[in-house]
């Protein structure tokens, strides 16, 4: 090999080019592969040091072009090969900008189908884009965001994200800006924006482009973002849209979906199952403020009986989701409820069951009042559930208005009073049907 670099230095830069491109053809077609690549790194060395730029990207764009078409077979001689003609040509990149950016491309190829997510990444965010056109970019950029997804480094992957955001506008391939949107509904996931990714996937699992055991994931998706989605009027209306979805019904989440939409209380042993099905990242500790555990650490002493449980609060994102949840749910059940009973229904100290009660409040996400003095949590008679779910089916806002009398607990009084003699006269007529009580005659 040396013998023959000398002789063809000693040519013309006229005929240097077609012998060089003979002998990559030459090296390549060797029955032998031992020395292929220790071959070609010694002519990619010579060539970019001693041939010129001309020649040098004349070299280079056939061997780049071999390699692409699989003229070696073999999967680690090939990725060795073009790694190995990328740290020659380093030095030297801005001269080789564009073969440079082919063997990336190359080399990110190879690393993916070894499932080396993060390298494969890393190689894309060496490529220039001066060479690239604005489409070229946006389809880098959503890749690479998808390749750090898939090892669940979102931080670097929304980074990336914003890039292609940017840019988003600039192509019109349908296939793309799947993939565009599938980044963004995963980059909300991710963020733990959990409503906003559940619509989005929702949205994405009606698509007829995308395949049918696909749509199933991302609509499994869908109901798992809402599930760890805050409690409240926002996502009652995502889990009505996924509750009336036929599809949901075969989902092996459906059962903790009708449990959230209907407002039933969750219990230990349908979380755990639940639990199971979720990735890291759905599964991350969250810290309690020193507000919160300030507040939480406030207990009912003039109580006898000591609290039933000793947290401060929800330990991770699901664990957060059930309890508001359940806190939700209990509203529609109770009246009122005293903070040691809220404590015991969440495996709660009163102090933090209170805590919670008081931020959903805060944030519009429950509508209720509590009562500091006899330490009650009094829920409002208003199901401010009904109307979020009655938008879900379709029909937008209905305009409701109520006389306002100015005293809702002798209003709920009333009724009750009402319900209770009605039941009693019904209990009364079918008595008297059996012929079990006699009627009276009234004077």
């Amino acid at each position: 090999m040396d013998s023959r670099l000398t002789q063809f230095a000693a040519l013309s830069q006229k005929d240097k080019a077609p012998a060089y491109l003979s002998l990559v053809s030459e090296i390549l077609a060797r029955q032998d592969q031992s020395l292929i690549a220790a071959d070609l790194h010694t002519l990619v060395e010579t060539v970019t040091r001693d041939s010129g730029i001309v020649v040098g990207r004349q070299v280079l764009s056939e061997l780049v072009r071999n390699l692409s078409t699989g003229t070696i077979s073999d999967h680690a001689l090939r990725k060795r090969v073009v790694e190995d003609t990328l740290a020659v040509i380093q030095p030297r990149i801005v001269s080789y900008e564009e073969q440079v950016n082919s063997l990336r491309f190359q080399l990110a190829d190879l690393l993916e189908s070894e499932e080396e997510w993060s390298e494969a990444a890393h190689v894309l965010m060496g490529i220039s884009s001066r060479s690239l056109t604005d489409e070229e970019k946006f389809r880098v950029n959503i890749r690479i965001v998808r390749l750090l997804l898939e090892d669940e480094d979102s931080v670097q992957a929304e980074t990336y994200y914003n890039r292609a955001a940017s840019l988003s506008n600039s192509t019109s391939d349908r296939e793309t800006q799947l993939q565009f949107k599938l980044c963004q509904a995963r980059i909300s996931d991710y963020a733990r924006k959990f409503l906003e990714a559940a619509m989005r996937y929702h949205e994405l699992s009606w698509l007829a482009e995308i395949d049918e055991e696909e749509r199933k994931e991302i609509l499994s998706a869908a109901v798992t973002c809402a599930v760890l989605a805050p409690a409240g009027p926002n996502r009652s209306r995502v889990l009505a849209s996924l509750y009336r979805d036929e599809r949901s019904a075969d989902l092996p989440t459906y059962n903790i979906l009708s449990k959230m939409f209907l407002d039933h209380i969750l219990r230990p042993a349908e979380i755990k199952t639940f639990e199971e099905r979720l990735r890291p990242h759905q599964l991350a500790k969250i810290a309690i403020s020193s507000n919160d555990q300030l507040a939480s650490s406030i207990d009912d002493d003039d109580s006898a009986e000591p609290s039933t449980s000793t947290r401060r609060g929800p330990s991770t994102v699901l664990d957060r989701a059930v309890m508001e949840h359940n806190l939700l749910a209990s509203s529609k059940i109770y009246n009122n409820i005293t903070f040691r009973g809220l404590g015991a229904l969440l495996d709660l100290t009163p102090g933090a069951a209170e805590t919670m009660a008081r931020k959903m409040i805060e944030q519009g996400r429950l509508k209720a009042s509590i009562d500091q003095v006899d330490k009650l949590i009094w829920f409002d008679a208003g199901r401010e559930e009904d109307d979020a779910q009655g938008k879900a089916g379709g029909l937008g806002d209905v305009e409701q208005t109520s006389e306002d009398t100015g005293a809702p607990y002798t209003k709920r009084w009333d009724m009750q009073i009402r319900m209770t003699a009605a039941n009693v006269e019904t209990i009364v007529q079918h008595l008297a049907e059996k012929g079990l009580i006699q009627p009276t005659a009234t004077v």
